[in-house]
């Protein structure tokens, strides 16, 4: 159903999988995926969605991360936001170069940081149409007012030009996750975060390691997408767990940063908190799928368009 595909970023090179609808159409609408945090896509659910994205005639570019899994780079397991944003603006250089893949038609699609990182992206970038970010993981806080777009024009101006990789804090190497916050402190410290991560990383051949280091690189104004969401031109799908337990994907700041999106936008609250619709097979899986793909044929296809 997929071929293995790569392609550069940042110089080292990110690996992935291009799914191809059996259709015949010509030239395909996309979405582009990769995971959140430090998760990978060899059977860590984000594989499913990207199946059922491709049976519903999409094209998916589904890639890993920098450091992380199939991909190259290094320090490994080393996690950066402006680098992985940077990633998804590759991958964009890379599916328009593909003969059979519309370049008017291409999505995003991320979870929990990633989820936070298409949305910056979509700002920056006016090639994506459309974009689902699933419990994104937008921050503790809600940044300062940007009256003016002083900080949203720094944030750009960083991402395409700026210094990314040096940094201003470290946090690691640890775990993950772990079941015991008192003996063995980890990144993310939910025991839902534990439970996913062990079941689906701990799967055979997943390429997952359950070590992280945490990079925030020194910027004049650190990586924010709330501060970007006015500046999205792409419908915008967020799917908000109720009282996500994560801490950085604050169910309040997500929603207060859909308040500011002004183009075509949804938003769907969801139950099972910040892990739920990636256990599969599930209820909370087929509802999200259901709507994402709803909201694809929409925004990339034309089909049915809702918006609230």
């Amino acid at each position: 159903m997929f071929q293995n595909v790569e392609f550069p970023s940042e110089g080292a090179t990110l690996r992935g999988r291009l799914y191809l609808p059996s259709n015949n159409v010509s030239k395909h609408p996309i979405i582009i995926m990769a995971h959140g945090y430090s998760a990978t896509i060899s059977g860590m659910v984000a594989d499913c969605f990207a199946e059922r994205f491709c049976s519903n005639g999409f094209a998916v570019l589904l890639y890993d991360h920098r450091n992380l899994g199939n991909s190259d780079g290094k320090p490994r397991q080393e996690l950066n936001r402006w680098t992985q944003a940077r990633g998804y603006r590759d991958a964009i250089d890379y599916v328009t170069a593909l003969s059979n893949i519309n370049t008017n038609q291409i999505g995003f699609w991320g979870d929990s940081m990633s989820g936070d990182e298409v949305l910056f992206v979509s700002a920056m970038d006016a090639r994506v149409k459309a974009v689902v970010a699933q419990v994104p993981a937008c921050g503790k806080e809600i940044p300062p007012k940007d009256a003016d777009g002083t900080l949203f024009e720094t944030l750009k101006n960083t991402f395409y030009n700026g210094d990314v990789n040096t940094p201003e804090t470290i946090l690691g190497p640890m775990p993950v996750v772990s079941f015991d916050q008192k003996s063995i402190p980890s990144l993310l410290k939910p025991l839902t975060a534990f439970r996913w991560f062990i079941e689906y990383g701990g799967r055979f051949n997943t390429l997952w390691t359950n070590t992280a280091t945490y990079v925030t690189p020194k910027v004049p104004v650190k990586f924010n997408s709330v501060i970007c969401m006015p500046y999205i031109k792409a419908a915008v799908l967020m799917m908000v767990a109720k009282q996500d337990e994560i801490q950085g994907a604050n169910s309040d700041v997500a929603k207060y940063a859909f308040s500011l999106a002004k183009g075509p936008k949804e938003l769907i609250e969801i139950d099972g908190g910040h892990f739920g619709l990636l256990y599969y097979p599930s209820a909370l899986f087929e509802q999200a799928c259901k709507e994402q793909i709803r909201f694809f044929k929409a925004y990339l296809k034309g089909e049915d368009k809702k918006s609230t």
